[in-house]
């Protein structure tokens, strides 16, 4: 009961402005960006491991319509609940607005990092090295298996390396990972040679969660649970189709992740960091 009132509340206050006289529209829409920068400016603590991770949103800018990047990115705090640390809408993903993006958590406070989770995007990963580049970076496994199908020679073949893939990354430990590894590129070596020079190249950068935890490593492996949230903001941004400047697209997508972000702190632990 009290958590349905409470999503109630949060959308009247969020998405209710329809529902007030005209002349009152754009004051509370300075409230709420008020409210809304406030919660993205929060001062952070300590988190054991970033997630990050963009999706993309159609915004008009000087009468064109355009793909904005929303940037993402979610923490597992030192109690073992997750939260959205922050969120900016920046016109790409090159390396300055990642850059920018995360020296900004630096600066709100964030620390005490251990491990971050992400895609090889170019500019993101140009960026983690400038403002990270300490901090351990587990590759997502999910997205490692998308790239691996762009080197595969014959679509006969995608069940069987995608199978191969998926044993490496299920091993035991990292020495089981890299002996399968071997093996695997030793076996298309000859019928498929860009895969297998790509695989040893690539595959070993989704073996960073093998040095953690054995009761973490599954959540440590992708970024899936970050690609949830992003598919959430979808479902709920589809209402906009096209928004009319950047700034309606991050009051839209804030609101959206403040609201899980709350529900999340609030709710069960996400992950244990005792032994089990």
């Amino acid at each position: 009961m009290y958590a349905r009132e409470r999503r109630r509340a949060k959308k009247g206050r969020w998405h209710g402005l329809e529902d007030r006289p005209q002349q009152g529209v754009s004051q509370a829409t300075a409230l709420l960006d008020e409210q809304l920068q406030a919660w993205r400016e929060r001062p952070l603590s300590q988190c054991r491991y970033l997630y990050l991770d963009a999706r993309y949103e159609k915004v008009r800018q000087d009468g064109q319509v355009r793909e904005a990047a929303v940037l993402i990115a979610v923490g597992v705090n030192e109690a073992g609940k997750r939260e959205v640390l922050g969120i900016s809408v920046a016109l790409s993903e090159q390396e300055v607005h990642w850059r920018t993006f995360l020296q900004s958590l630096v600066a709100r406070g964030l620390s005490g990092l251990e491990l971050i989770i992400s895609d090889a995007h170019a500019g993101l990963k140009q960026a983690r090295k400038a403002v990270f580049g300490g901090i351990p970076w587990q590759r997502c496994q999910f997205h490692l298996q998308q790239n691996a199908q762009g080197y595969i020679p014959r679509q006969n073949m995608k069940q069987e390396v995608a199978a191969d893939i998926r044993a490496i990354f299920n091993a035991a430990n990292r020495d089981e990972a890299e002996a399968l590894l071997a093996k695997t590129v030793q076996k298309y070596a000859k019928t498929a040679s860009r895969l297998a020079s790509w695989m040893e190249e690539n595959l070993p950068e989704g073996f960073t969660a093998f040095a953690f935890p054995t009761h973490q490593q599954r959540l440590l492996r992708t970024t899936n649970g970050l690609e949830r949230l992003n598919r959430e903001i979808g479902r709920r941004s589809r209402v906009a189709a096209i928004f009319p400047n950047e700034a309606s697209c991050l009051r839209l997508a804030t609101a959206i992740v403040m609201e899980i972000s709350e529900d999340w702190v609030t709710g069960r632990t996400y992950m244990r960091f005792d032994e089990i």
